[in-house]
């Protein structure tokens, strides 16, 4: 004989769904879940249904269109969240047996009310980023007094103009070992975003600032008992790390940008720049050098080649020349 499963509410089912989500996924996953499905509970509600009295296989796919309703007002990006959400959701209950769900009909109504989110152009300040890479490159800065302070400041500005030069992410940056570069290739071999392995070139002047960095290193990197290959390239130089060989964090990453942002441009600069915004940079000059968009891809390792044509709009000095030449210049 087989047995049916015990009918649940849609409160109780919600708990449930959320609470397998949380083992499975990230926090900030499940907590966008939890919000997605706090939404609809208050929908349902809206529709004199009680999700604490109501069982869970007296709802069908209709809910779906009450969401989608619901969420007109939402920006396109959190009504795709929420539809996502309750499409997991749905995805679930006809897994468990807990409610008879058509879920062809709930991917097609998503498909046919959910907005599409607008494209927006990566916004970064250019000459921003050109500005502190030129000061914080400046042969005559000496913001030093001590060994470790001088350490700094070799490893920031390698740290920044590794940043421009490569596309690297942040945590890529940080990430990175002595011998994950070939030195004689300018390149170096990393494993990046999706847990894919990648080829990341060097630019001369990053590799020079590199080289200048852990040769001042070279100490510490000798004493550290650890092959040179495994020692990371960007490492920690403060009171915590000591003299050990410690690679640096994401947030000591971010920090980095923005204490030069702070002190180079001054403090109405703070927070117009970040590490990303290095890689922004970096896509742009790729592809206003080269105008080759399936290059500017493959360097900046963009899966999909609509995230780089983003980045393939004019530039503003571009556009002021066009403006001029169809309503200034004469004929």
């Amino acid at each position: 004989m087989i047995s049916t499963p015990e009918k649940i509410t849609i409160l109780n089912a919600t708990t449930a769904f959320i609470s397998m989500i949380s083992l499975s996924r990230s926090k900030n996953t499940a907590r966008t879940y939890q919000n997605g499905l706090d939404h609809l509970l208050a929908v349902i509600e809206s529709h004199k249904i009680n999700p604490k009295e109501t069982t869970i296989d007296q709802i069908n796919e209709d809910v779906i269109i009450w969401l989608s309703d619901s969420l007109k007002n939402q920006s396109p990006a959190t009504e795709r969240l929420y539809l996502t959400a309750a499409s997991a959701f749905f995805e679930y209950l006809a897994a468990e047996n807990l409610a008879n769900i058509n879920l062809p009909r709930v991917r097609l109504l998503i498909r046919q009310r959910a907005r599409r989110p607008g494209i927006r152009l990566p916004q970064f300040p250019k000459d921003a980023i050109e500005t502190v890479i030129e000061r914080i490159t400046a042969p005559d800065i000496k913001l030093y007094e001590t060994e470790q302070e001088k350490l700094r400041l070799l490893r920031d500005r390698a740290f920044l103009v590794t940043l421009a030069d490569t596309g690297l992410r942040v945590h890529e940056a940080c990430k990175l070992r002595r011998g994950d570069i070939d030195w004689s290739e300018n390149r170096a071999i990393i494993i990046g975003k999706g847990n894919k392995e990648a080829v990341v070139r060097f630019s001369q002047r990053s590799m020079q600032l590199l080289r200048e960095y852990l040769a001042a290193r070279s100490r510490l990197d000798g004493n550290s008992g650890r092959p040179l290959s495994a020692l990371p390239v960007f490492a920690r130089h403060d009171r915590g790390a000591g003299k050990s060989i410690k690679a640096m964090t994401t947030t000591t990453g971010r920090n980095i940008v923005t204490e030069w942002v702070n002190h180079l441009l001054g403090p109405e600069a703070a927070g117009t720049i970040t590490p990303h915004s290095f890689r922004h940079y970096f896509v742009t000059r790729v592809l206003q050098s080269s105008g080759n968009l399936k290059l500017a891809q493959e360097l900046a390792r963009h899966q999909n080649i609509a995230i780089t044509q983003r980045y393939a709009h004019l530039s503003n000095d571009e556009l002021d020349q066009g403006y001029w030449q169809a309503f200034e210049e004469k004929n």
